[in-house]
């Protein structure tokens, strides 16, 4: 039985749980406090101005109105004027509440980091995919796991027959990460990983071999996914119950918070919530509520608040509605800064400013005109892009089709140093902001997300982690999301949304498919001979102690696991050795399916 939604306050000045009264960081609109920031930044080296050599600001504000500001104009009328005032609340770039972007100079100091997920077949594998794309001209990593990985087996698993190396890279041991990363300076580069379930397994076998490369833990930047709430909603990679899987999450943000300061420890993830079914404000609230159960999880384990938070990230889905994924990302600025200072009491401006990756909807790609993919892509990293992110991967175009080409992942990269270095967006902060339609939109999305908010707060008798918990148990979530998923289907259906090649604008050639990657039965017989070797190769005798050690830290909840995870890693223990010896605890969760 689902709880009852209760009475909502929404808007965006609304005080109270997420205005908290006056805020510790009111609106700034001195636009005079900007520029200095903005003076202070280091920038490019580029040339900040149209094609035609006109020049241009960092940002635009009411100020640079045009009737404003020739010489001899009347001001606008007073309706217009109305709307500049409005407008005037939003402060600027790097100022809170930080719907313009987190940084005053934003793109014009640094473009946002070029990501490509990659992973495929054996660590060797994507060792070379990764050095591929480095030369490319790829600013970071992304790591992409098989299933067998993300489920937390190992690749001789009978679970695991016929998906090794399928839907990205097997990984069962130190070994293979140190394979994975062979040649590459993990000092010089950041990592993203996108693995939830497992993920301080993952995080333990990258810090060991990091340090037998001789970089230091401390030196290590990028990001681990780390968000289990959104697999219980959306995505289903689940391994032990919400509770003890809440556990870990938060044993690893207090490990990198004390011991990986440039890692993000949580990647709070919306894109997956998308790619289920949501709609643009289910997938920005759903997300926000979910960092904030975070936030009180780890404020619940003695952290105070800007030990961590500024060290969140947050990653969200680039869909095709161009606009509405702009005000989406505008709005989870400014509703988390409000939240995080106002309800949660940070001080620290950087807990505030909300920093994002951003991927182009892979739910959008279609299996016919494959290249027409090409051109969604690049709508949606636009749009990630005007909106502010902060690093982007785009989808390749046949992706939809299997695991990408070595040519279909380069005109990804390409896409997006199309957008940063020839479209001229990169020049000017919130290029849209003050467009009536755009902060309209903004607020409304806020409204929606707040309404969510007040339920999951109603639900969790004021504590949004009970909250949270509570409507995964009751399958709230996961009954919104397929309700959407489902209207969205039935407009294509019936033609009311038009999807071109699909069910509109066919040629009827649409089953031929371009030349894809292949990942032959070789690849698992491959890897499950590489663990045998070092199953053979390792003491027994450690690895039995290491994962003894681990069961019982997992049976004292004041004792963090991470470091017993490393030192079973170190002893060349598997993932799915770690994983059962936790599981021996934990139990293992099945969901009642929402039907």
């Amino acid at each position: 039985m689902q709880p009852r939604l209760g009475s909502v306050t929404s808007g965006r000045n609304r005080q109270g749980v997420g205005g908290g009264g006056q805020q510790p960081g009111a609106v700034a609109n001195d636009r005079g406090a900007w520029q200095e920031a903005y003076e202070r930044s280091t920038l490019r080296d580029a040339d900040f101005e149209t094609m035609s050599g006109l020049p241009l600001a960092a940002v635009y504000g009411p100020d640079d109105w045009p009737a404003r500001t020739r010489e001899g104009d009347h001001d606008p009328p007073s309706s217009v004027q109305a709307d500049l005032a409005a407008t005037s609340t939003l402060g600027w770039p790097g100022q809170y509440p930080y719907t313009r972007g987190p940084h005053a100079s934003m793109y014009r100091s640094k473009l946002w980091t070029m990501r490509l997920f990659a992973g495929f077949g054996t660590a060797g594998d994507t060792n070379g995919r990764f050095r591929d794309l480095l030369a490319a001209g790829g600013g970071g990593l992304s790591v992409a796991f098989d299933l067998p990985t993300l489920m937390g087996r190992d690749s001789d698993d009978l679970h695991s027959h016929g998906e090794v190396g399928r839907c990205g890279v097997a990984v069962d041991t130190l070994a293979d990460v140190q394979d994975l990363f062979a040649g590459i300076d993990l000092g010089a580069v950041t990592t993203s990983m996108t693995i939830n379930s497992p993920a301080a397994v993952l995080l333990a076998m990258y810090v060991v071999a990091a340090e037998m490369s001789g970089v230091p833990r401390s030196r290590l930047g990028g990001t681990l996914q780390n968000d289990i709430l959104k697999e219980y909603q959306a995505q289903k990679e689940y391994l032990f119950p919400p509770r003890p899987s809440m556990r870990l999450v938060v044993d690893v943000i207090r490990f990198c918070t004390a011991e990986m300061p440039r890692f993000h420890p949580v990647s709070v993830s919306g894109y997956h919530i998308r790619e289920a079914g949501s709609t643009a404000a289910q997938e920005l609230a759903f997300t926000l509520a979910n960092g904030f159960a975070y936030v009180e999880a780890a404020r619940e384990s003695g952290l105070g608040i800007d030990e961590f938070a500024p060290r969140l990230s947050f990653f969200f889905n680039a869909h095709l509605d161009f606009f509405e994924e702009i005000a989406k990302y505008r709005a989870a600025r400014r509703i988390w800064a409000r939240w995080i200072s106002g309800h949660y009491g940070a001080e620290d401006p950087r807990s505030a400013q909300l920093r994002f990756h951003t991927q182009t909807a892979g739910v959008s790609l279609t299996a016919q005109q494959p290249e027409v993919n090409i051109v969604r892509t690049a709508i949606e990293a636009l749009a990630g892009v005007i909106g502010g992110t902060q690093s982007l991967h785009t989808n390749s175009m046949d992706e939809v089709l299997a695991l990408p080409t070595d040519k279909a992942a380069r005109i990804a990269l390409r896409t997006q140093q199309v957008i940063a270095h020839e479209s001229g967006v990169a020049n000017v902060a919130d290029p849209l902001g003050g467009s009536w339609f755009v902060e309209s939109l903004t607020d409304r999305i806020e409204e929606e997300a707040e309404q969510v908010f007040a339920r999951l707060l109603e639900w969790g008798d004021g504590s949004m982690l009970e909250g949270v918990l509570r409507g995964i148990e009751a399958s709230w979530f996961q009954g919104e999301i397929a309700d959407s998923a489902y209207e969205f289907q039935r407009k294509v259906g019936s033609g009311r949304r038009i999807v071109v090649g699909v069910n509109a604008f066919t040629e009827g050639n649409e089953d031929l498919a371009p030349p894809t990657l292949q990942i032959g039965a070789e690849v698992e017989e491959l890897q499950v001979k590489r663990l045998e070797t070092v199953r053979q190769g390792r003491s027994a005798a450690e690895v039995d102690a290491t994962l003894s050690r681990l069961v019982a830290d997992a049976g004292s909840s004041d004792v963090n696991l991470v470091p017993a995870m490393i030192d079973a890693v170190r002893a060349y223990a598997s993932e799915g050795e770690i994983v059962a010896a936790l599981a021996s605890v934990f139990g293992r969760y099945e969901e009642d399916p929402v039907i």
